[in-house]
């Protein structure tokens, strides 16, 4: 099966570890790209396509302020991978659990009378 497309979901499109540090940085409010080049280390060509990327999978909103364009995160188009996370979410959680127990059970055993020493 071909893999889709880059711009067909956020799940393609998040799959690139700077597109994720761009919404790292989002999360703290609107910016330019400019700003956001400068923070990652790149060129601002390069911070556009990634930008773009996310603007077409509608992770991330842009608005014109002036001559500036200033790029905010829409966490709305995360909504499907946080569904999809959501079922292993559940899964570490039973066996953080579980391994809790584990350890409350180990703690136990090198002590019954509740005396470590």
């Amino acid at each position: 099966m071909a893999r889709a497309a880059t711009t067909s979901d956020a799940f393609n499109a998040i799959a690139e570890p700077l597109r994720r540090e761009i919404l790292v940085l989002l999360r703290g409010g609107e910016r330019p790209v400019t700003e956001l080049a400068r923070d990652l280390g790149m060129s601002q060509p390069q911070a556009s396509k990634h930008l773009r990327v996310l603007r077409e999978v509608g992770l991330v909103r842009v608005r014109e302020a002036g001559k500036q364009r200033l790029y905010g995160l829409d966490a709305r188009g995360l909504r499907p991978v946080h569904q999809w996370l959501g079922g292993f979410e559940r899964f570490w959680s039973g066996s953080f659990d579980r391994l809790d127990e584990y350890v409350q059970d180990l703690k136990q055993e090198e002590s019954p009378d509740g005396d470590d020493q």
